[in-house]
């Protein structure tokens, strides 16, 4: 038993659906600048023809250093997403890290995310689940596509059956990151599947006390996702991508976006339809 389609608000990701993209920060960095990067991108959205959902994190829990920004928390982070989804009438996802975070976050969010290091975690699964809402689960740098089968056997039984598994990469020794696009469809038995083009280009842990990457190679990712079958992209986009606040290494251009999602685009196109 497997879930062919998701919806994360009025988007629907799977089986049959338009390939659709997940975008934004990776974390919220201000009320304005979350706010016009959401629209920036919504607009690109528009003209490539292409689903959006718009993301951002209230809080990086999981960064390298005690000394990095992590965000403006969870009531202020949650009231900006909620803004964004009511004036720009998107659906917004962001993560969660603790199962108390859970309730709150699903009366704001059409998704709620659980992190790539979390995802074996039952309780943070179970509440995520209860919340009613889509929940978009990252497979661990550590964990198989076949191990997966077990994080979508916890959504099930505590109630959901309204989620999508994202691959990001795995370990390969130190500080490396690499993707078997079989997981693609391994984990697609199970649930829709999201490609996460800009993290997989990260080098966790990297540069010290942050990550490295080679943000160049996303596309490069994407490309290969999507031809092996991806049902949606997540991508993080920045508009001054060297200050950017969390992940300057791997965030994605904004003025590189368009180009980039017109031509998976045309990749999309031609992959659905043999």
């Amino acid at each position: 038993m497997h879930c062919e389609q998701a919806r994360i608000g009025p988007v629907t990701i799977g089986h049959k659906a338009p390939l659709a993209l997940i975008a934004g920060p990776c974390v919220i960095e201000s009320e304005d600048h979350t706010l016009r990067l959401a629209d920036a991108i919504k607009r690109i959205c528009l003209d490539v023809r292409l689903p959006f959902i718009f993301k951002a994190s209230f809080d990086k829990a999981n960064r390298s250093s005690i000394d990095s920004f992590r965000g403006p928390g969870i009531e202020k982070g949650l009231a900006i997403l909620g803004r964004v989804r009511k004036e720009l009438d998107v659906p917004v996802l962001s993560d969660i890290h603790t199962p108390d975070q859970a309730a709150p976050a699903g009366e704001v969010l059409d998704c709620v995310q659980v992190p790539a290091f979390l995802c074996r975690q039952t309780d943070l699964l179970a509440a995520a689940a209860q919340t009613g809402r889509c929940v978009n689960v990252k497979k661990g740098q550590f964990m198989s596509a076949e191990e997966m089968g077990n994080v979508a056997c916890k959504l099930r039984e505590a109630g959901s059956d309204n989620f999508t598994l994202t691959e990001r990469g795995t370990f390969f020794g130190y500080n490396r990151l690499v993707n078997d696009m079989t997981s693609i469809p391994k984990m697609q038995t199970l649930a829709p599947v999201v490609f996460d083009a800009t993290h997989s280009c990260q080098f966790p842990g990297g540069a010290g006390k942050l990550s490295g990457g080679q943000r160049e190679y996303a596309g490069t990712l994407a490309a290969a996702a999507i031809a092996a079958g991806a049902d949606a992209l997540f991508m993080e986009v920045h508009d001054d991508p060297q200050h950017a606040k969390s992940d300057p290494a791997t965030v994605h251009p904004l003025d590189q976006l368009q180009p980039l999602l017109e031509r998976l685009m045309r990749i999309a196109e031609v992959c659905r339809a043999l």
